[in-house]
């Protein structure tokens, strides 16, 4: 696996130091929405039973283990950061899954898979850590079989005014606030989330985003906003 970049090198020290206390409190910090949207970008994959499934930046595992106890399937989850494989590892032997999830180092850029050796691909919170998502989604594409779903989920920026409004207020302020009441670790992603988001949103508007994933080579593009637009779940086929 080749060296990080200076993007993706930041985010493996931003989120290391929370590994382990990652899927308690991104709950508390989502509302309890995390749940919801995870369930949501799981059923956009629709796979059967002895499918194979790949999960980028799979962070602990929590979607690998949802797609294998809700379709039957195995799950080869990658991510680039040791410290979340290694709380990964233990979420997957304490749920009895070891046989089916596959666990392994690699970066999204540069997937160690042969063309179209999966039937779907997942990734959450990606494309704002890599220096080029056009790049990255056709990376993507290429490891999954023509037909094969491609879904992902992201957070947004709501569009109604109000709602807006008080998005911002928390992830300017609130996110922050509790973040410093958690850890250091978590007042520092609660500092940048923000910030992140709305960078890459004013880069890549919706419409563009999409045009990024269709010219990658997926079809069928959809996108779903979630809560209010505090996320949402874009998905699609892999063209022949």
């Amino acid at each position: 696996m080749t060296a990080p970049t200076e993007r993706t090198g930041a985010a493996l020290q931003l989120f290391a130091p929370v590994a382990g206390t990652y899927d308690r409190y991104a709950r508390l910090l989502s509302f309890a929405q995390d749940g919801r949207w995870r369930s949501f970008l799981v059923s956009r994959i629709a796979a059967a039973p002895g499918d194979r499934i790949l999960d980028v930046a799979c962070g602990t595992a929590a979607v690998a283990l949802e797609l294998v106890g809700r379709f039957g399937c195995s799950v080869v989850g990658v991510d680039q950061s040791s410290a979340m494989l290694a709380e990964a590892q233990r979420r997957v032997a304490r749920a009895g899954e070891s046989a089916r999830v596959d666990l392994r180092e690699a970066r999204a850029e540069e997937l160690p898979f042969e063309n179209g050796s999966f039937d779907g691909v997942t990734f959450t919170y990606l494309l704002r850590y890599v220096d080029d998502p056009a790049a990255t989604l056709r990376e993507l594409a290429r490891v999954v079989r023509p037909g094969g779903r491609i879904a992902s989920l992201e957070f947004f920026v709501p569009d109604r005014r109000t709602v807006n409004a008080l998005w911002s207020g928390y992830v300017r302020a609130g996110l922050p606030l509790l973040g410093r009441a958690i850890s250091p670790g978590w007042h520092e992603v609660g500092r940048f989330l923000g910030p992140s988001i709305q960078a890459f949103w004013r880069l890549y508007p919706l419409e563009e985003l999409l045009a990024l994933w269709r010219a990658a080579g997926v079809e069928s593009v959809e996108a779903r906003p979630l809560s209010l637009g505090g996320a949402i779940v874009i998905w699609g086929e892999r063209g022949d």
